[in-house]
């Protein structure tokens, strides 16, 4: 597999475990059930709910670590840019 599949289906999973993981917070956030009167709890048990929000953290969190490594020569040159004060 070439680098820009390998960076678009690891963005992909970036997306997908970000939003699963931001709503399923959402969902979990204390009070906010009552507030917007939706009971997602009725459909989803709240153990289920945390089981997804987990392992799409976690799945994220590693596709972060592997996002990172793949970039590693780009945030090291854009960082010495940085700190250096180079101008294009």
């Amino acid at each position: 597999m070439d680098r820009m599949k390998l960076n678009f289906w690891i963005d992909v999973g970036l997306a997908i475990s970000f939003f699963i993981c931001f709503f399923t917070g959402l969902i979990k956030w204390p009070g906010l059930v009552k507030i917007i009167g939706v009971s997602a709890y009725k459909v989803l048990h709240v153990k289920n709910i945390s089981v997804l929000h987990d392992w799409s953290g976690l799945i994220m969190g590693l596709l972060i670590m592997v996002h990172l490594v793949l970039h590693w020569k780009w945030i090291v040159c854009a960082t010495k840019k940085v700190f250096n004060g180079e101008k294009k």
